[in-house]
């Protein structure tokens, strides 16, 4: 009688890195540490690198895509979301800044401001969302999630540096979401 190895961890974890839901190197971390972390993650009605919905740009709407959140530590005590677009010439451009999110947030609706957070100055100038709009050719727009194990003692009239530099050193977790628009 041919006896049969029991299902293990390592084994889930193989099947989840043939479907392509996480990498080899974080899997052999997961079984090396004997531990599974799930960590903070941002997901959108388009997907990391694809090409942002015109609804959400100069060209349509220019209201807030919906934005998902996964993740966050529990330890956290507010979230930080930048959108800034670093294809223009002068450096980077801040669309969206908001910070002090509070951390039970899992989802962003469309066209709104996550509960608890404060909206800083964006590049324009104003405390808003301002949606894609680039002059020519394609520019990627970087939606950066930060949980960080403090509020911000900051107001609205916060810039994006402000807030930058008052969270240093307090981040649990990053995530990343980049979206790609040129001008129809």
């Amino acid at each position: 009688m041919k006896i049969k190895k029991p299902f293990s961890f390592y084994h889930a974890l193989k099947g989840v890195v043939c479907l392509g839901l996480l990498d080899a190197q974080d899997a052999n971390s997961m079984l090396k540490h004997g531990v599974f972390v799930m960590h903070l993650g941002i997901r959108s009605v388009f997907g990391n690198n694809g090409r942002m919905p015109s609804k959400y740009t100069c060209e349509g709407g220019n209201v807030n895509p919906p934005l998902e959140i996964i993740g966050v530590p529990k330890s956290a005590k507010s979230l930080v979301l930048i959108m800034d677009d670093p294809d223009v010439p002068m450096g980077n451009w801040d669309h969206w800044i908001v910070f002090n999110i509070k951390p039970s947030v899992i989802r962003i609706e469309e066209n709104s401001i996550p509960t608890g957070g404060i909206q800083a100055k964006n590049s324009w100038g104003r405390n808003n969302y301002g949606g894609p709009c680039p002059p020519m050719g394609v520019h990627r727009y970087f939606f950066k999630l930060y949980a960080l194990n403090i509020t911000l003692n900051l107001d609205s009239s916060a810039k994006k540096g402000d807030i930058e530099k008052a969270m240093q050193g307090f981040i649990l977790d990053k995530a990343e979401l980049v979206g790609g628009y040129s001008k129809e």
